[in-house]
């Protein structure tokens, strides 16, 4: 799926391209990439409430027992996993929250 929204976004900026000079497809192509930095890290929030859901209820035998300390700990390794799991391909949120960006900037453009 991620190549698939690749090759839209090269031929997005093809388009741009050879309509526009070639600094308006290098900045089209810095907002492309932030546009899906935006879209991964909605989808890390996303996975991040999702993670934290499924340890609410768990309180902990391993190294940080019970204490408060757990709760730190859980919060700082359910972000980490979120952005790992987003940044590797995650789930699919972020390819269609691109995908919505991207079209709503064409849109906006013209």
């Amino acid at each position: 799926m991620n190549t698939l929204i690749d090759n839209a976004a090269t031929a997005h900026l093809a388009s741009l391209a050879t309509q526009q000079d070639p600094r308006a497809a290098l900045k089209a192509a810095a907002n492309e990439k932030q546009l899906r930095a935006a879209a991964e890290d909605f989808e890390a929030v996303f996975l991040n409430t999702m993670f934290s859901q499924m340890f609410t209820d768990i309180d902990g035998d391993g190294p940080f027992g019970g204490d408060g300390a757990v709760g730190v700990w859980r919060s700082f390794l359910t972000d980490e996993y979120a952005k790992s799991f987003a940044k590797s391909g995650g789930i699919g949120i972020a390819d269609h929250v691109y995908s919505a960006l991207l079209e709503i900037q064409e849109q906006k453009a013209h």
